[in-house]
């Protein structure tokens, strides 16, 4: 079949990767355009757009879908399949009838739990169990198409943001090579999304890495994982911000005020929070690298002592 591929980051590079490996031609390929990036904030290509490249696919780049010219250019492609993932522009109902087999969405989660701009961290962060990739028809909703295909897993208690986002990518990799197999055999179905078991997973931001102590314990922990590595979470002690890379809730109750470092230990530093104590094992100090709390001891630094207080 003849592809449009559409995506920009490297979640949707992997799935670019997994269907040059099938006998699909994909005759062309969808990026936002290059961004500044890097400290000399020079142009850089999407990890999409360079794996279209390396491969010598045509590349597509309009800042917006919705023009006629932009709609004519896509047709000419004569496409029987557009394959959309993490693209970042909005797909007109014009553009999603362009292709003889419409436009297949691969979302990083169980639909129709976390619809939106970031299903993977906020699945973390909410303590699921699980999650996986869903394969959609998209339609002109946000993820309210019928769902082709699901593949699950778990969500193990170590997993951050940046780990689940790898095994997703390439589990949605290998579901639409999946989905593409059973449309040529004939055999793909559809199934409704039922609506009122909908939630939507908000885009990030760097504010909402800013630890709330007040919380349990638990809850503090999945943020540090779920936003692990972007956007990060923080804390703040005196005038010094501190970002926190790895964190563990314990079972221990405090008595003292949230925020609270409790001890400090060469295994980590102990804080009481709203409900239990979350042990800091892994930090990063202003103008530093990330280092482990044994680190942090070895080189002196008179930080995070018993009775100062993060906020």
């Amino acid at each position: 079949m003849r592809l449009v591929f559409a995506g920009t980051p490297d979640f949707a590079a992997t799935a670019l990767r997994t269907l040059l490996d099938t006998h699909h031609t994909i005759v062309g390929v969808y990026s936002q355009p290059d961004r500044p990036a890097g400290r000399g904030r020079k142009l850089q290509p999407s990890p999409v757009k360079q794996v279209a490249l390396d491969n010598q696919i045509p590349v597509f780049q309009p800042e917006s879908l919705k023009t006629p010219e932009a709609q004519q250019e896509l047709a000419d492609l004569r496409p029987d399949i557009m394959i959309v993932a993490a693209y970042g522009l909005i797909l007109p109902q014009t553009v999603l009838e362009i292709p003889a087999h419409g436009c297949l969405n691969i979302h990083a989660s169980l639909l129709p739990r976390w619809r939106g701009a970031a299903p993977i961290q906020r699945a973390i962060a909410a303590g699921d169990k699980e999650t996986g990739i869903t394969i959609m028809q998209m339609d002109k909703g946000l993820d309210t198409g019928a769902m082709l295909l699901k593949s699950l897993t778990a969500i193990d208690a170590s997993d951050t943001g940046g780990s689940l986002h790898d095994r997703l990518a390439n589990m949605g990799g290998n579901a639409i090579v999946e989905v593409l197999q059973l449309l040529e055999r004939g055999e793909l179905q559809g199934e409704a999304q039922n609506d009122e078991q909908a939630c939507y997973a908000h885009k990030l931001s760097k504010e909402e890495g800013h630890i709330d102590w007040s919380q349990d314990a638990p809850a503090i922990e999945r943020l540090i994982r779920a936003f692990n590595p972007w956007p990060g979470t923080y804390t703040d002690l005196e005038q010094q911000r501190l970002r926190i890379h790895e964190a563990k809730a314990t079972g221990e109750r405090s008595q003292q005020p949230a925020g609270t470092v409790i001890r400090r230990e060469r295994e980590g530093i102990d804080i009481g929070c709203g409900n239990g104590t979350l042990r800091i094992t892994r930090l990063q100090l202003p103008g530093s690298r990330a280092q482990s709390v044994n680190d942090l001891i070895n080189g002196g630094k008179e930080l995070l002592l018993p009775g100062q207080e993060l906020h």
